[in-house]
């Protein structure tokens, strides 16, 4: 159950609006298999973070250019694939309900812009006018700076946002930020403590509030 009031809407994407789980896996899966690592500490840790940072984490000595290129090829990897990409219960729909009440919302993602816009739209999630792709931020989640551009290009403080995520990397940015921090899904992890939740967002309600909104669900 959430009760917030708030004037702007901060969303993560994948695992909070587009459920990408098997393209993902599959291709970080094959990555540890060229590589001799274990697929699952690289998910473990890639969950909400861009492809540079993984890499770098798992192939630290390899030079820069090379490092650049492998996460390149991870991108296209996973954008050339929407096979079973779908939308996080009733997603398209509360965005919807956030856009037809007037609600700023803006997406703050760690994917390339170009693999963003098709898994949206593989989804069926409509994408916001506001939009921080990771090529926009100076530096990937955990930190803030994400979050806290998207707020800026909703003009809304961002102490005044929610944000809405669901993976270690992305709640530590998005509370970093300042803004009121909702867990989608079942993460029990140290960052989520304290934190209002939402398995999914069907029955999540908006209305407006004086020259907020209220969320409720």
């Amino acid at each position: 159950m959430i009760d917030i009031v708030a004037s702007g809407v901060l969303f993560d994407m994948d695992g909070t609006l587009v459920d990408s789980t098997a393209v993902v896996e599959a291709t970080w899966s094959r990555f540890g298999a060229r590589h001799g690592i274990d697929p699952a500490e690289i998910l473990a840790f890639s969950h909400g973070r861009q492809a540079i940072d993984t890499v770098q984490r798992f192939l630290p000595d390899l030079p820069l250019d090379e490092q650049q290129r492998i996460a390149a090829a991870l991108v296209a990897e996973e954008s050339a694939s929407s096979e079973g990409i779908v939308e996080i219960a009733g997603a398209a729909a509360f965005v919807e309900r956030l856009l037809d009440a007037g609600v700023p919302v803006a997406l703050v993602t760690s994917a390339p812009r170009d693999l963003a816009v098709g898994r949206m739209a593989a989804a069926g999630v409509s994408l916001p006018a506001a939009f921080v792709p990771s090529e926009d931020a100076p530096r990937g989640k955990p930190h803030p700076d994400g979050y806290l551009r998207g707020a800026a290009l909703l003009g809304v403080p961002v102490e005044e946002c929610v944000a809405f995520e669901d993976a270690p990397a992305g709640l530590e940015a998005a509370v970093s930020s300042g803004a009121t921090t909702v867990v989608v899904g079942g993460l029990d992890h140290p960052v989520t403590a304290g934190l209002q939740r939402v398995v999914g967002f069907d029955g999540v309600e908006v209305a407006r509030e004086g020259s907020a909104f209220r969320i409720r669900g």
